[in-house]
């Protein structure tokens, strides 16, 4: 099945924030893109409920420069409070990502076309996606386009091995795993539960290689979620039905 793709984006700034630094009204990006940010811009560029995007690898292009910026952010109480974001500067990344079929969409399962949503994307990629790109906040516009992955010159080629510690990777949201148990690991007899997912990313070369999301043991309870996705009435959505029969 063709599901591969790659794409560069690209942005003046970015702030994939760190969950430690939100406390306080204050936000501080990572150094590097999450997983589920560039998974985010994925599913801006061409999503259905058919398919389930999985990352595989980022390329860090351009030197990681911060940049802190004065920001009036809204009050709970009402208007607005003072605080201080630190973004990153004039960021390029090359991504790799694939798509699986959503399993738990039975209602989907007609769509379920080899061939069809990667020719889409392709184009997609190419008109630079569907909807708005963000890097992670809303004022960090984004911008996409096609790439070879590992092609061109990066600030990291040549430093063998850099070690983040502990990071936010992603949710697991019940729509994509179904029932699960306490551990988030699939369970029939569990329950629908929204999980956060940490890992420990390690960027060799300019090269970070993510961790799939099942393979991350840290995982810690957010609520209970009960999915309620809207439901496919297949070809009767396209007023084709009828043709056909």
């Amino acid at each position: 099945m063709k599901n591969l793709v790659e794409f560069k984006v690209t942005g003046r700034h970015a702030l994939f924030t760190d969950p430690v630094t939100r406390m306080g009204g204050e936000k501080c990006s990572y150094h590097i893109p999450t997983y589920e940010a560039l998974k985010g811009i994925l599913k801006s560029v061409y999503w259905k409920p058919t398919l389930i995007w999985i990352l595989d690898e980022v390329r860090i292009m351009k030197h990681i420069k911060t940049e802190a910026k004065s920001v009036k952010p809204l009050d709970y109480g009402g208007g607005n409070t003072l605080a201080m974001y630190t973004y990153l500067s004039d960021v390029e990344y090359q991504v790799k990502a694939h798509f699986v079929w959503n399993q738990f969409r039975k209602d989907m399962t007609a769509d379920q076309i080899d061939g069809k949503h990667f020719q889409i994307a392709k184009r997609m990629i190419e008109k630079g996606g569907r909807q708005d790109i963000f890097l992670g906040a809303r004022e960090c516009q984004g911008y996409v386009e096609p790439c070879v992955f590992g092609e061109g010159s990066g600030a990291y080629d040549d430093i063998e091995r850099l070690d983040y510690g502990i990071m936010f990777h992603g949710f697991d949201y019940p729509d994509e795993t179904g029932k699960t148990d306490e551990d988030g690991k699939p369970d029939e007899t569990g329950e629908y539960r929204l999980h956060s997912r940490f890992w420990k990313p390690v960027m060799r070369r300019g090269v970070i290689k993510f961790m799939r999301s099942e393979e991350c043991t840290m995982r810690k309870f957010v609520r209970e979620m009960i999915p309620n996705p809207p439901q496919s009435i297949g070809l009767n959505e396209e007023a084709l039905k009828n043709e056909l029969d």
